[in-house]
């Protein structure tokens, strides 16, 4: 199967090339005219402004960058040429929220004259009607072949104090509930919106990541991220003190600096998004469409994934990844497990993955994650160790080829773990062996993690080189035809285009917080803004037993969400990899419940997104790839509300059967988050639904058709 267009043109519609400076700004807009872009240079520095339907968007802002020991990009340009073209696609994903992708755009290439260095660089911009992408181009030259960006001078100006949507500026973790503000609070709100985790670098008090969702007081969305982070530092955004202007602020390495370049080469696109409707940007594919297509050949063996683990009674604090508590220093290759005495809560052993196994075939699940299963996790977190794991030793009490044979009996996989500790550098030296050993048992799925902070030391989890390793990573796997799954690595920005075989990351504050004190009723409702417009999430939803009741003592954590929310999250959080995260005898409480999470598809054909507001609420209808299923979710904040869903998405004509999973009447994420009702109606494409949702509440809906 290859990953191609069915249909693609291409018109170079009018070059323009002038011999000598230009000396007024520049034009292009969008196919529909609704957005436009203007570039000028004014006393030697560039800048561009943006338009949307006669409103001011994106002020005036300078663009350029600074150099490490070289005359900076900044100053003393001229236009020499411009270049207009049109581009025009639709592209099929390998999986994704529909099998068809549309990808027309403007293009307007501007080239910039530094005369004094005789340096030429490019400015690309890509104008959709739902938003832009700009990026640098380095020609190679030879006043210009390698060199060191110290800083990148990009600017976005807001025309005003937008309500905005965001995670403090972090160098190393995204796992951050979101803060909902004006743009001038960021400064006041900043470090008391910060929470812990595993690493963490702050930048600064009026610091934020991309992406960030805003919305202007007369009904714009604009979402500012970066599309196709290749060989490059991740960028974040700094508010200037006085003003409603953001400049970009890249992760810096080891030594202080942030790129090392050679041309000819570019950056990654910087994406300004830009609707008239919340829905609309949800609906939005620019980030997807700014990276290149597939460059794998062959995409038959990388497949969506619905499955289970052995991960949230580790999580919770039930059992553990280790399996003695006899060494408190582990070399691999010379601790002798077998003369450990094995603490007994060990989760990773043969029992209790054949249990994990067994439920999963019983209910038609593909595979099983089993977190824990190699030596090293006696000594592995906090430590900086460099040689912390080598991915191929199981403990003693972990069988990895009876395991899988036993799984394969069954109709399932297991699914792999590589815990990195976030030495980097040990992994790779691994990568290949890890790899081959996943080949010879049948794995086809790793979820590799980066815990901690980044070996090598003083590099950072969004540094040029760690950007670099992930990608390698990636491209590795697909070597052996393995799909990933990376949790603590930079936020995706469309890479899962051009590499399919990334089929999940995590990248944010996932459902492993909850059981730390709990995310923030509308923290999934911004989710689908900011975070999943790069990429899908290894949300991990599905928790039923909110109140972590199962445990055998007392926990702080809580799920805050009712039960019928989780089912809603397996709609509302696009993702091709979907787990079902609650232990086992909790789902066997509620059957009824589990049978949702059991029939929704992981893949499809068509998504319709019915209400949206961010932080607010959220209500979306998918029809399943290959078939004629649809599923609904809806979900709420804190406030208790009723979703209006219109299925007129429905084939007319057409009887279908709903299923509908809903809060109950008294149902209350805090007080009583497990009271639901499951309820059957016959629904036509005429049908309008009135769904009551608790506080944190939702619904889910499977629509089946009736038989003739």
């Amino acid at each position: 199967m290859k990953f191609n267009t069915s249909i693609k043109s291409f018109c170079l519609a009018v070059i323009m090339v002038w011999q000598t400076s230009l000396t007024s700004a520049q034009e292009v807009s969008s196919p529909s005219g609704n957005i436009r872009v203007a570039i000028s240079v004014s006393d030697g520095v560039p800048s561009y402004k943006v338009d949307f339907n006669g409103r001011t968007v994106v002020a005036e802002s300078r663009l350029g960058l600074k150099l490490h020991n070289a005359a900076d990009l900044i100053s003393g340009f001229e236009m020499s040429d411009v270049l207009y073209s049109n581009f025009s696609e639709k592209w099929q994903p390998v999986w994704g929220e529909e099998v068809e992708i549309d990808n027309t755009y403007n293009e307007m290439e501007v080239r910039l004259n530094q005369k004094e260095t005789n340096r030429i660089i490019s400015v690309r911009f890509r104008v959709y009607d739902d938003g832009i992408g700009f990026r640098y181009e380095f020609p190679e030259q030879e006043s210009l072949v390698y060199f060191t960006i110290s800083d990148e001078c990009t600017e976005f100006a807001m025309t005003g104090d937008h309500r905005a949507w965001w995670i403090s500026g972090d160098y190393d973790s995204q796992e951050y509930d979101y803060t909902d503000s004006r743009l001038s609070e960021i400064r006041k709100l900043n470090q008391s919106s910060r929470t812990g985790c595993s690493s963490q670098t702050f930048i600064s008090d009026g610091a934020v990541q991309t992406a960030l969702q805003m919305k202007s007081d007369d009904g714009l969305y604009i979402n500012i991220h970066e599309a196709a982070l290749v060989d490059y530092p991740c960028m974040h955004l700094e508010l200037g003190e006085n003003n409603f202007t953001f400049h970009s602020v890249l992760t810096p390495d080891a030594v202080g600096q942030m790129a090392h370049v050679q041309t000819p080469c570019h950056t990654p696109w910087r994406t300004v998004m830009i609707t008239d409707d919340a829905r609309k940007t949800l609906a939005s594919r620019l980030i997807l469409n700014l990276n290149e297509p597939c460059k794998i050949e062959d995409t038959s063996w990388i497949k969506p994934v619905k499955y289970i683990g052995v991960w949230w009674e580790m999580i919770t604090n039930k059992t553990s990844w280790n399996y003695t508590d006899d060494f408190r220093s582990i070399h691999l290759g010379e601790t002798d497990y077998s003369k450990a005495k094995p603490h007994g809560h060990h989760a990773a052993n043969n029992d209790n993955v054949r249990r994990y196994i067994d439920f999963a075939a019983e209910h038609g699940f593909d595979q099983v994650l089993v977190e824990g299963w190699n030596e090293g996790w006696e000594d592995w977190y906090g430590n900086m160790k460099d040689c912390v794991f080598d991915f191929v030793s199981p403990y003693p009490d972990f069988d990895i080829k009876a395991l899988n044979d036993y799984a394969h009996s069954k109709g399932v996989r297991l699914m792999m773990h590589h815990e990195t500790s976030s030495s980097t550098v040990n992994y790779e030296r691994h990568i290949d062996a890890a790899y081959k050993l996943m080949n010879d048992y049948g794995y086809t799925a790793v979820k590799s993690g980066y815990v901690g902070d980044i070996l090598p030391r003083g590099e950072h989890h969004y540094s040029q080189s760690i950007i670099n390793h992930y990608l390698y990573c990636v491209k590795k796997a697909a070597d052996y035809k393995i799909c990933v799954n990376a949790h603590e690595a930079v936020r995706p920005t469309g890479l899962c285009r051009t590499y399919p075989n990334l089929i999940g990351n995590e990248s944010a504050r996932g459902t492993e917080y909850e059981a730390f004190g709990g995310n923030k009723p509308h923290h999934t409702l911004c989710l689908p803004f900011t975070r999943l417009q790069g990429g899908p999430m290894d949300y991990t939803p599905g928790i039923f037993d909110t109140k972590l009741t199962f445990l055998p003592f007392k926990s702080n954590g809580m799920i805050q969400t009712t039960l019928c929310k989780q089912l809603a999250l397996y709609v509302t959080l696009y993702s091709p990899l979907q787990m079902a995260a609650d232990v086992p005898e909790n789902y066997e409480k509620h059957l009824d419940a589990f049978q949702f999470i059991k029939d929704v598809a992981v893949d499809w054909q068509k998504s319709v997104y019915l209400e949206a507001e961010p932080g607010d609420y959220l209500t979306i209808a998918r029809k399943e790839k290959n078939g004629e299923r649809w599923f609904v979710g809806t979900i709420t904040d804190e406030n208790p509300r009723t979703a209006f869903i219109d299925l007129s998405f429905l084939t007319p004509g057409v009887k279908y059967e709903a299923t509908i999973y809903a809060d109950a009447p008294d149902a209350d994420y805090q007080n009583n988050p497990q009271a639901y009702t499951v309820t059957k109606k016959q629904v036509t494409s005429k049908t309008k639904l009135k769904q009551l949702l608790a506080r944190s509440g939702g619904a889910a809906i499977s629509i089946v058709p009736l038989k003739k």
